[in-house]
């Protein structure tokens, strides 16, 4: 069994405790954010560092499809 932290930069965004680790280039979904495994560390016999790429997302376009759904008060 591992311990597994997956990083953005220097922020963890979870830790699991996994039976295998993740390969570098898999495609990993943490949180509802899909993302792309870029560099795997082994820092202890048990404890990994995965540093994750994750996509970006543009709240602009959502803040955009929010206000489709709202009703006028009148």
């Amino acid at each position: 069994m591992f311990t597994v932290y997956y990083l953005d930069g220097r922020n963890v965004l979870l830790n699991q405790l996994r039976k295998s680790v993740p390969n570098q280039g898999e495609e990993v979904k943490i949180k509802g954010r899909k993302g792309k495994v870029t560099s795997v560390t082994a820092v202890a016999e048990s404890k990994i560092h995965v540093q994750v790429e994750l996509e970006s997302v543009n709240k602009a376009k959502l803040a955009a499809e929010d206000d489709k759904k709202k009703k006028k008060k009148r």
